[in-house]
C-alpha cells in the first residue's frame, strides 16, 4: 500500500522541519511538499499531490483559512487539517466553514499529529482526539452562534429526515466520541454505527463529520453546555 502523502503548510520553516521528522520517521506517511502560506499550497500541490494537507491558520500571505478554500475547491481536494491554538477558536469555525476536514492543536503530542493524518486519510474527521475534545469546548458557543456556514445542502429540516437512532449518534459525533466509543455507548457493532454515520451526512448534506457536528451545534441539536457534560 502506498504512504500517505502529507503537504505542510507554515510560514515557520523551523515548525515544518520538525513536522516533516516526525511524518517521515513513519513508515505509511510521506512528506511530498512544504509551503509557506496557502497560495504556495496550491501551487505545491498543482506539481505534487497530496492526500493530506496539514495548514496553519495564522500566516503572512494567504492565510489558512484562503489556503483551505482554495484547496478544498480544487477537482481532487486533499483532506485539510487545520492546526491551530485556543485564541484561535474564530479562525478555525472560518476554517471548518472553507472546508477543513478536521482541527488540531499545534502543541500536540507527536502521536496525535500522526493519528490526525491517518484518521483523516481514512475520511473521518479529527474530532476524538482528547486535545480536540477541549477545542470544541471552545468552539462550541461559536458554532451555535451561527459563526460557521452550514454545510452545502443542510436546512432547518435537515436533522427531521434522521431517524431516532441516527439522531442520536449524531449527537455522540457531536461530543467528539469515535466510532468505537459510540458502538460501546449503543451497544452495537462499530460496522453498525459507520452505517449510521454514513445516512447522518447522507441525509444531512454534510460532506464530512465535522461538517455535520457544526450542523448539530447551529441547528441546537447539542448545546455547548451538553458538551460540558459529556467530556
Amino acid at each position: 500500500m502506498s504512504a500517505i502523502r502529507v503537504l505542510l503548510v507554515d510560514d515557520q520553516q523551523m515548525v515544518r522541519a520538525g513536522f516533516r521528522m516526525v511524518i517521515d520517521s513513519q513508515p505509511d506517511l510521506t512528506v511530498v511538499g512544504e509551503a509557506g502560506d496557502g497560495a504556495a499550497a496550491v501551487d505545491a500541490l498543482a506539481r505534487t499531490p497530496a492526500d493530506v494537507v496539514l495548514m496553519d491558520i495564522r500566516m503572512p500571505g494567504t492565510d489558512g483559512i484562503e489556503g483551505t478554500r482554495r484547496l478544498t475547491a480544487l477537482p481532487e481536494p486533499p483532506r485539510v487539517v487545520v492546526l491551530t491554538t485556543f485564541d484561535l477558536d474564530e479562525y478555525v469555525v472560518a476554517a471548518i466553514g472553507a472546508g477543513a476536514s478536521g482541527f488540531l492543536l499545534k502543541d500536540a503530542a507527536p502521536e496525535e499529529m500522526l493519528s490526525a493524518i491517518r484518521t483523516v486519510h481514512a475520511g473521518d474527521s479529527v474530532i476524538a482526539a482528547s486535545s480536540t475534545r477541549r477545542l470544541l469546548q471552545h468552539v462550541a458557543p461559536i458554532l451555535r452562534g451561527g459563526a460557521a456556514a452550514a454545510p452545502a445542502g443542510a436546512d432547518d429540516g435537515a436533522l427531521a429526515e434522521l431517524t431516532p437512532r441516527e439522531r442520536e449518534v449524531l449527537e455522540q459525533m457531536a461530543y467528539g466520541a469515535t466510532n468505537s466509543e459510540i458502538a460501546a455507548h449503543f451497544v452495537v457493532s462499530e460496522a453498525t454505527v459507520k452505517t449510521h454515520v454514513g445516512r447522518v451526512l447522507a441525509k444531512t448534506g454534510s460532506r464530512d463529520r465535522v461538517q455535520a457536528v457544526v450542523l448539530a451545534y447551529r441547528s441546537g441539536l447539542v448545546a455547548p453546555a451538553d458538551l460540558l457534560r459529556n467530556a
